[in-house]
C-alpha cells in the first residue's frame, strides 16, 4: 500500500551533456536494497531506452546521446546483497511469528504452582534423618533400576 507520493528532480548525464526531469515517485514502506525503481513512466519522460542485455540506459541529451551503464560484477553484487537482505527480513519475520507462538503457548507459572497434585508412587524422605521435623524431599518409588 503506497504511503504517498514525492516529486523529485532527476538528472542523468554529466556537466557537459545532461537531461533533467521531475519525476513523481510512489513512496512505499517495504524493506529492500533499492532506493528507487525506474519503470516505464520514467523511460517515457526521459525518452530513454533500457537495454538489459548490456546493462545500459540510453537517452537523448542536448549534446548527443547520454549512456548510463554498469558492470556485470556490480549487478551480481547487488543481486547477492538483495538476496541476503531479503533472507534476513524473512528470518526476522519468522522469528517474530515464532516468538508470538511461544508466548501464546507458554504455561502460566502461577497456575502450575497452584495446580500441583501428588502422583501415585511417591514417598517423603527426610533430608537430614537426625532432625525429625526437617525438610522433606518427595521421590518416586516406581523408578526403574537403570
Amino acid at each position: 500500500m503506497p504511503l504517498g507520493q514525492i516529486d523529485l528532480p532527476i538528472t542523468f548525464g554529466d556537466l557537459t551533456n545532461y537531461q533533467m526531469e521531475t519525476l513523481t515517485f510512489e513512496v512505499i514502506g517495504f524493506h529492500g536494497t533499492y532506493h528507487a525503481i525506474l519503470r516505464h513512466p520514467c523511460y517515457t519522460k526521459f525518452m530513454a531506452i533500457p537495454n538489459y542485455t548490456y546493462l545500459k540506459l540510453k537517452m537523448l541529451g542536448p549534446c548527443g546521446v547520454i549512456t548510463m551503464g554498469t558492470s556485470f560484477q556490480c549487478t551480481y553484487e547487488c543481486k547477492v546483497g538483495c538476496s541476503e537482505h531479503i533472507a534476513a527480513i524473512v528470518a526476522s519475520e519468522e522469528l517474530t511469528t515464532i516468538r508470538k507462538e511461544v508466548i501464546e503457548e507458554a504455561p502460566d507459572p502461577k497456575q502450575l504452582a497452584r495446580s500441583f497434585e501428588l502422583v501415585e508412587g511417591t514417598m517423603d524422605v527426610l533430608i537430614d534423618p537426625s532432625i525429625s521435623r526437617g525438610k522433606v524431599v518427595r521421590i518416586g518409588t516406581t523408578l526403574s533400576s537403570k
